[in-house]
Formats: structure tokens, sequence, C-alpha cells
């Protein structure tokens, strides 16, 4: 892949921030868009924007064939075994919200047990801790290794008979590990119980076989891997979801209505209660196509190389601290770090006066940044449009900002 010429491809990347050049370090917060998805969108406002599922006239079947093709789209992309087990929601935290709120609510009891991971984002532990308030169980974590990895044996220690739901991140948002998955979904498995994924930051960049990972459910957000805001998914396997009560009632979602009781549609519609989310659907449709025009396993290539040279460059700088494991192989396109003396809020507004836009804060991870012992950090993130050059452009902003502060101080 040539990822100079695939930057072309992004309307946005091509223009000046602060009188310099554009440098978007920040896709692990939100992807930029290509023009065919922005296309996409366009024409279904524009040629046939309507309902779905409801009227019988040309708009309504032309909108109705472009959200469920979405579908089948998504079902390819992760290899799933039916659009049955695809179901659109607003993104990764309220696909994981069903979960714990239907899932959760309708099978775990007092003397339960939920396993997360201490790396985990906001939208893996909340709805967690809220279902274990609720039900009596208990909420235990997977300890983490000195360079932020999970080890497999303390997954093993951790999980035991009495877990019910293990959920953990595909790839953290902040340290940038790849989470050994398949494995840990074996061990709770062994144990009985379900494994939840949250691939935010794992669809967009690796190449996804939920099939093949054994995962019970997987959660992801389009605006992540190219796609629309608003729009997300959640893989479940279809005998869970045919378990499962919906969470959202009304339209769409509804089979037969009497005066004092409802029955449900089928899978996946009893799950997207009202008008749903047509335009994002498509529009991630149309993300899908354009990853795929590249390949996954590419784009991931791409990244590792990424993440190597600018874990190289970044050492460099004296006085800075670099989270998470050393070995590229072991993390995606994510650096996140902090200059000695500097605040991160602080680095983050120096290195946008220079055009180049990162990320500052807790990242929604505020566990994993007492356990850094870190208040805040900055956070470099890298996708398919990225270069090295961009890499070069924030190791020389972040000795600019070094040398502002020192001069300063």
């Amino acid at each position: 892949m040539n990822p100079s010429e695939i930057r072309k491809q992004f309307p946005i990347l091509d223009q000046e921030v602060n009188g310099e050049p554009l440098v978007y370090l920040d896709s692990a917060a939100t992807s930029q868009k290509p023009q065919s998805v922005i296309d996409t969108i366009d024409q279904y406002y524009e040629g046939y924007n309507s309902n779905v599922h409801r009227g019988v006239h040309t708009l309504g079947t032309r909108a109705t064939d472009g959200y469920e093709g979405a579908r089948e789209k998504v079902r390819k992309f992760i290899n799933a075994a039916s659009t049955e087990e695809i179901i659109f929601t607003k993104g990764t935290t309220a696909s994981l919200n069903l979960v714990a709120a239907s899932y959760g609510r309708s099978t775990i009891k007092k003397g339960d047990e939920i396993v997360i991971s201490q790396m985990e984002h906001h939208s893996n532990i909340i709805p967690w801790q809220q279902l274990a308030l609720q039900t009596g169980a208990t909420l235990k974590y997977i300890p983490l290794q000195e360079d932020g990895t999970i080890s497999l044996e303390e997954v093993k220690k951790t999980i035991s008979p009495a877990t019910k739901i293990v959920s953990m991140a595909h790839v953290s948002n902040v340290l940038g590990v790849i989470n050994p998955i398949k494995e840990v979904a074996e061990i709770a498995h062994e144990n009985g119980a379900v494994m939840v994924v949250d691939g935010a930051q794992g669809a967009p960049h690796i190449k996804m076989d939920v099939q093949d990972i054994n995962c019970d459910f997987y959660a992801f957000s389009g605006h992540k891997m190219c796609g629309p805001t608003g729009i997300g998914v959640l893989y479940g396997k279809k005998e869970l979801l045919e378990e499962m009560p919906p969470i959202e009632f009304g339209g769409e979602m509804i089979d037969f209505v009497d005066l004092y009781d409802s029955t449900w549609k089928e899978l996946p519609w009893k799950f997207e209660g009202g008008t749903p989310i047509i335009a994002g659907a498509i529009g991630l449709g149309a993300a899908i196509d354009f990853l795929e025009s590249i390949g996954l396993d590419e784009i991931e290539k791409h990244e590792h190389k990424l993440a190597d040279y600018a874990l190289k460059r970044m050492s460099e700088i004296e006085g800075i601290t670099i989270y998470g494991p050393k070995d590229s192989s072991q993390r995606a396109g994510v650096i996140t770090f902090n200059l000695e003396d500097v605040h991160p809020h602080d680095v983050a507004t120096v290195l946008d006066a220079e055009g180049i836009a990162i990320r500052a804060g807790h990242h929604c991870a505020q566990p994993l940044m007492r356990w850094l012992k870190a208040s805040a950090t900055a956070r470099a993130s890298f996708y398919l449009y990225n270069t090295e050059e961009d890499i070069d452009k924030l190791v020389e902003g972040l000795i600019k900002t070094k040398e502002y502060f020192s001069n300063v101080f």
C-alpha cells in the first residue's frame, strides 16, 4: 500500500492548521473519512432517502437494500456465520451496554463473577460495574504485567468456575497492546463463561474472524474505521441473541402488538427498535468496501511499521516516557507518552500550533492512568493515511515543545 496516495482520498487532510500542513495523529479517537464514504452518504440523502422495512415504494426498497446490504458487508468483514448475528447500534459503547443490560441482567445473579482487565476503556468498565451493583455479582480485574501486557497465567488465576462473563479490549486505546483474545476466550469457555470483546480499536486495524476467535460478542464503531459517526455493530452468537430480551421497545422491533402484550421480531431486528441509523449503516458499508480494497493485512503491516519507527524516533527524545510494550509486534499504531515536566495538555497545545493533532487526557481510562501513576498522558495514533514523515514532524514538534518549556521555566 502507498499511504501517500491513500492520503489523497481523504479531503480533510489536504489543509493547513495554524499555517502548517495538517498532521493528523488522533485516529484512535476518530478516523478521517475517504471521499468514497462521503459520496455514498450524500447519494443516500440526495437520491433515495427513505425509511426501511416499511414502504413498498421504490425509494423505500432502495433504502432497505442499502441498509441490509451493509449488514451483509459487516457479516463478511468479521466472518460471522449469519446476518442474524449482526446488530446495528450507535457504537461500541451502546453495543457493550446492550450485552450488559440484556444478556447480563437476564443471566447474572448474586455470587457470579464478571472479569475484565485493568486496561479497559470506561465503556468496558462502567456497564459491568453497574451490572455487578444491580445483581450482587463480583467484579474482578486481571492484573497487568510491568509493560502493560496481559499474562495468560494471570488470566487463568483470575477466571474461575464462578465467572460468567469475561470482557476485554481487543486493543488497548492507551497502551496499544494487542490482547490474546482468542486464548482468553478459550479459558473463559473452559470455565463456562461467555467472552465479550471491545473491538473499537481492533476492527479498524486487524483482520477479524469472530468464528476463529470464538468470542461470544464483539463490539465496534464505524467512525474509527473510516465510516460515519453514530453507527456501531454488536456481533453475537445466534443462540445467545435468541435468548436475550430486547432493551428498547417501539416500532420496527415488534411482531404483534395487543393491548396488554406484544411479541418481538426475529433476529436481528428485535434489537433495532425505532427508525435505524440508515445513512450510518450505508456509510459503514462503504467504509468496509474502502478498507477491503486496500486489505486489512496490509493496513496492519503498515501500522506495525509506523509503530516501530515511532518507538525508535521518540525514544531518542531525552526525558520522554513511553507507556506500553517496547516491542512493536505486541502493539497497534498507538503511542502514549509524557514529556518530563510538561503537562500533556500543554504538549498537545504546542503541537497543535505546528499543525499536529494528538490527544491528551485520561483517554476514558482513569483506572489505567492510576496504574501508570499518571494523571494524564499524550497519545499519538496512526492509521492507513499516516507516513513516517508524519512521525518525523511529531518528533520535531516534541523537541520544540521541550525546548519551549525549558526556556519558559
